[in-house]
């Protein structure tokens, strides 16, 4: 099956690159590049894709804003994967929490750039636990922490919030098998269950929802 991406950077070299990058792989095809987060979802409304390759910062509309109308308007697709300079950036994390599925840096090798877009499109999270736990650790302090928690959260069973928990912490589905003693198949039911119990799109909602609802705490690490 052949990924369609898309391109959004203000910088049209960078997007000359990235096309060349991608389009030397036969699964990979850039449909459609955006300048801006605005072009951007002017675009996709008419632009069938499968991951969006956006730049975090631009001009006339950010790729905060770009990720969270994205997210808004078509809630299962396409997935968002954002590019960024730096990775400890508040851009980054607000682009998190507005539905993205991961970031690069922009430096990326290229074979990091073609698996993550890859990983992405089949559903999984591009997320560098260390990273994460970096970027929450950093910021959660200027969460507002909710007046209770989540009422989604009564629908989990102790199991499902166990493994929520470690999804929280940044922990992989190998070590969350290892830490409850089960097989690597049923952590990945328990994690499909909670995404969909809770509407999580992927590992990212997952570990900031955990933030948001206090059940992982800023310099916990691990299971």
């Amino acid at each position: 099956m052949t990924i369609k991406v898309c391109l959004v950077d203000d910088q049209e070299l960078l997007r000359a690159g990235f096309r060349m990058v991608l389009e030397a792989h036969p699964d990979l095809e850039v449909v459609a590049e955006a300048g801006d987060g605005m072009e951007a979802v002017s675009v996709l409304a008419t632009t069938p894709v499968d991951v969006v390759l956006m730049d975090v910062r631009m001009p006339v509309m950010d790729g905060v804003e770009a990720t969270r109308r994205i997210v808004a308007n078509w809630p299962t697709g396409p997935r968002v994967l954002i590019l960024t300079t730096f990775d400890l950036d508040e851009y980054v994390f607000e682009a998190w929490r507005a539905g993205a599925s991961g970031f690069l840096l922009k430096d990326v090798r290229p074979q990091s750039l073609v698996d993550a877009i890859r990983d992405v499109a089949s559903g999984d999270a591009v997320v560098d636990p260390a990273v994460t736990r970096r970027l929450l650790d950093r910021f959660v302090e200027t969460m507002k922490p909710p007046p209770a928690q989540d009422p989604r959260l009564a629908t989990l069973t102790p199991r499902e919030s166990e493994v929520l928990s470690l999804l929280g912490r940044g922990a992989s589905n190998a070590e969350i098998a290892k830490h409850l003693y089960l097989s690597e198949a049923t952590v990945k039911t328990y994690v499909g269950r909670l995404f969909s119990k809770l509407g999580l799109r992927d590992r990212v909602q997952a570990v900031v929802f955990a933030y948001e609802n206090a059940l992982v705490h800023a310099g916990e690490a691990g299971p």
